[in-house]
């Protein structure tokens, strides 16, 4: 398994080597490497299983290195990353030579965002090239929000994990496209919500057509899968299903009747749609276990992150 601490100068020594390090984000933990390095970047895609037509993300540690690796930056999108940067915010912006189309699955645009996580960032600044990181978990399974949840899945094929401990977003990042300086669309839903973006820029598209072939990271339509049959619905839908002693529930804040202790999670007993993000993927981890066949998961209200909570929800009921 990989070793986890909080050295920053071994997972730089690691990078600089060509290697892979799991690190802590804001949003989820993402397996990294030096973004210049095709041969790093192969490495990602083989030890997720991850389809090379799925692009990457590239964090970096400041607007000014962001504008080493992109042609422009659209007037609203310097907007948003002004106010919204470092956070979970990712812009795809038109990429300079220096990217390697590996990175992008051949796209001219590369999604790109800086991390909030302090570790990570002083990480980034003391490297002399900017990082692709997707979650650190084997392709289409649920994203890790702690490092033992990465030590668990790809612990075997990494050396090192910096632990930045859970993670406070606990969704990844939105994705936001420009297709002019007009128009503005929202190619993921995360832990940025459409409303506080439309607050920066106005009205702004939702693109919730999943493809097989992503203009952007994280479009594909089955993901986030914990292993069993996830039935979505509201909390009144759920109600009537009939439950066995293999039926889990992921509800909002407040349990369904006729489920085991041990099979059910609250998300958020507070209410509140943060605290409910932060503690999803774990919540999809939790049931995925042999006394579980069936999770029935609740639809969180559908307005703020409620909106990307849902999105992930979806995707894990996808066939």
């Amino acid at each position: 398994m990989a070793e986890i601490g909080i050295d920053i100068n071994k997972a730089k020594s690691i990078l600089e080597a060509g290697s892979l390090v799991a690190i802590p984000t804001e949003t989820v933990y993402g397996l990294a490497g030096n973004a210049f390095d095709q041969k790093a970047v192969a490495s990602i895609f083989e030890v997720k299983k991850r389809p090379s037509f799925d692009p990457l993300i590239v964090h970096t540690h400041s607007l000014d290195s962001v504008k080493e690796l992109v042609k422009k930056i659209p007037t609203k999108a310097l907007l948003l990353a002004e106010r919204f940067w470092p956070g979970p915010l990712t812009i795809l912006l038109p990429k300079k030579q220096v990217i390697p189309d590996l990175v992008t699955s051949g796209l001219d645009t590369v999604a790109i965002r800086i991390p909030q996580q302090s570790l990570t960032l002083e990480l980034l600044k003391s490297l002399d090239f900017p990082l692709v990181a997707p979650s650190a978990n084997p392709f289409g399974y649920v994203s890790p929000t702690s490092a033992q949840h990465v030590n668990k899945q790809l612990g075997e094929h990494i050396e090192y994990i910096l632990d930045g401990g859970n993670c406070t977003v606990g969704l990844e990042s939105t994705i936001v496209g420009f297709d002019d300086e007009a128009k503005a669309t929202i190619y993921r839903l995360g832990g940025t919500s459409k409303e506080k973006i439309e607050s920066i820029i106005g009205t702004v598209q939702v693109n919730d057509h999943s493809t097989s072939n992503p203009k952007a990271p994280g479009m594909l339509a089955s993901h986030y899968s914990p292993g069993k049959k996830v039935i979505l619905g509201s909390f009144e839908e759920l109600e009537k299903i009939e439950k066995s002693s293999s039926t889990a529930s992921i509800t909002f804040s407040k349990p369904l009747k006729g489920i085991g202790i041990s099979h059910t999670v609250v998300l958020a007993a507070d209410g509140k749609l943060t605290t409910a993000a932060q503690n999803l993927f774990s919540a999809l981890r939790e049931l995925d276990k042999p006394s579980v066949k069936t999770i029935l998961a609740e639809r969180a209200p559908d307005h703020g992150l409620g909106l990307a909570i849902n999105d992930r929800l979806k995707r894990a009921a996808a066939e």
